[in-house]
């Protein structure tokens, strides 16, 4: 059985995974945190949590709320930011099979362009995903991947700046997802991640005011899946390049229907706060799946909803 899956065909370096099940940024941790759990070397691919170019304490608590089929959360990218990264994590995923993807964001488009210089030839780091859901503060607030210029103009530098794959991780939260789409593919993208998480909101009836820190965050889990798997349908049709379908991945059909969609991977993420080893379950789901369909080969499966 081929479960082994190319994410950078394009790219000189490629990003070969063993199978399609990644981990999903914010939701894994470094990967360190789970190893004593289950064998991560198992697995497709593992993101580490957001990374800025310097250090984050993010939002104010309570920073995540449980929602009917699913959470939403408000971290506000806390991380060790980049050069910390580099020195502490980095040389401990060297040792690893698995490949590493460094998610990275910014407040400006030179910080994607300096982290993602910096990330470039470090051992140990194997891709970099970029979350351009971020507010840039340069204009008004607004977010990087909430138009198609200027998420191109961020893949751009970021493209410039390594020669690393590069995923860049779309919002859902636009009217213009395939236009997006196809101008990061234009500006070299290797691969895109749909989807991230949409805005929303939850009210403690008691006080009268938002339960997040934050007042808002970002609602994942099951309750999004329905939306994500039609991004990932209609993006797919568009763009020549790989895709990693990403929302509300719980189960190995779960991933299989993100695969017929037209993804090329899948990344875990909220199921793995209920479960810890959900990833894995997800992989040993997919595999009984084709070894009761007789299917040898997952690229079979890819995109067979748009024949």
């Amino acid at each position: 059985m081929n479960l082994s899956v190319q994410l950078a065909p394009k790219n000189k370096k490629g990003l070969l995974l063993a199978n399609p099940v990644m981990t999903a940024s914010g939701t894994f941790g470094y990967g360190t945190e789970y190893g004593h759990l289950f064998d991560i070397q198992k697995l497709g691919a593992i993101v580490c949590k957001g990374t800025t170019l310097e250090p984050r304490d993010g939002n104010p608590q309570p920073r995540i709320v449980e929602t009917a089929g699913g959470m939403l959360n408000s971290i506000g990218l806390q991380n060790i930011g980049v050069d910390a990264l580099i020195k502490e994590r980095a040389p401990i995923w060297a040792k690893w099979k698995v490949p590493v993807i460094v998610n990275v964001a910014g407040r400006t488009i030179d910080d994607y362009a300096q982290v993602a210089s910096k990330l470039d030839g470090v051992a140990g780091v194997s891709g970099i995903e970029v979350n351009i859901s971020c507010p840039n503060v340069k204009a008004g607030g607004s977010e990087f991947g909430a138009d198609p210029a200027s998420a191109a103009e961020v893949t751009e530098v970021v493209r410039k700046a390594t020669s690393l794959p590069i995923i860049i991780k779309l919002t859902p939260d636009t009217a213009e997802i395939v236009s997006i789409a196809k101008a990061v593919a234009e500006a070299g993208a290797d691969a895109l991640c749909l989807i991230n998480t949409l805005k929303g909101m939850a009210i403690d009836m008691k006080t009268r005011k938002p339960l997040l820190g934050n007042g808002y965050g970002g609602l994942s889990g099951p309750a999004i899946k329905p939306v994500a798997l039609y991004m990932v349908y209609t993006v797919s049709k568009s763009v020549e390049i790989p895709i990693v379908g990403c929302g509300g991945i719980v189960t190995g059909n779960d991933a299989i229907e993100f695969v017929m969609m037209g993804a090329t991977a899948v990344q875990v993420g909220t199921a793995s706060f209920m479960n810890p080893r959900a990833s894995m379950d997800v992989l040993e789901g997919i595999q009984s799946f084709l070894q009761k369909e007789k299917i040898k080969d997952i690229h079979e499966l890819i995109g067979v909803t748009h024949n």
